[in-house]
């Protein structure tokens, strides 16, 4: 896939996620987390009020610190079209 593609396929399936109006999975929304944190580049901090919330936010920003910008595009591309594909059964 090239990179305008890529990046074309990563913006619409933030678009598809943020327009979703059903609950996520909680180990989808944490994967989708780290993912679009990575790939937007975004090092702020987990915003949660929530001393757990943010422990499990950062541990999956851990799982995946090793990925590249265009690599946590790909894989939240692959998520979010697993996700959608698993609910539509």
């Amino acid at each position: 896939m090239t990179h305008k593609n890529l990046n074309k396929a990563f913006d619409e399936a933030v678009e598809k996620v943020n327009s979703h109006t059903g609950n996520f999975p909680a180990d989808v929304l944490l994967r989708l987390y780290a993912y679009y944190k990575i790939a937007t580049r975004d090092m702020s901090s987990p915003g949660s009020r929530t001393p757990l919330i943010n422990a499990f936010k950062a541990n999956a920003l851990f799982q995946t610190q090793d990925l590249k910008t265009d690599e946590a595009k790909e894989k939240y591309v692959e998520a979010v079209n697993r996700y959608f594909d698993s609910i539509k059964e």
